[in-house]
């Protein structure tokens, strides 16, 4: 989703108890590496495939391309590099979050918004709901549930929309 935002990068994962891991918390034997944003709307539509404990360094690639473009950009999904698998990533109160196979179990307030896209041209339409509950899991693969409202769900509907293949 594109927004602009500056400042210095931080990376944070849910954690049992509300604490917060730093990136090494993804880092596998992998080299961490910024990836190139995927701008193939035939491939963009395409719903995305689970996330696995394998997908570790998938999301480290994703935090670390995401940082890279924070000047424009508020969240990714991993189909937005390349790789169809249900993860995303996105800044929430300054630092960076992640999701693995999130899903919204529950909607609050629809309105109407209008969004940019790193994959895509221009702005668009869409439909967004105020508040949401969200379901998903951490890096260690835990299930999560969390209520998201304002800016923040905003963020996390659009990254969702892009595991699903929606293309706003």
């Amino acid at each position: 989703m594109g927004a602009h935002r500056s400042g210095s990068a931080q990376y944070r994962f849910p954690e049992p108890g509300g604490r917060e891991a730093g990136m090494g918390a993804l880092k596998q034997e992998g080299v961490i590496m910024i990836q190139e944003i995927c701008r193939d709307e035939a491939f963009l539509a395409q719903k995305s495939q689970p996330a696995t404990p394998d997908d570790l360094q998938i999301a480290s690639d994703l935090l670390e391309t995401l940082a890279h473009h924070k000047d424009n950009c508020v969240g990714m999904a991993a189909n937005m590099i390349g790789v169809s698998k249900r993860i995303i990533a996105f800044e929430n109160g300054g630092s960076y979050m992640v999701m693995f196979n999130p899903q919204i179990i529950r909607r609050w307030g629809p309105y109407d918004a209008e969004e940019a896209c790193l994959s895509l041209s221009g702005v668009r339409p869409a439909k967004r709901w105020k508040s949401i509950k969200v379901q998903w899991q951490n890096e260690k693969f835990q299930q999560r549930l969390q209520t998201f409202t304002g800016w923040t769900a905003q963020i996390i509907q659009h990254e969702i929309d892009h595991c699903e293949g929606i293309i706003i």
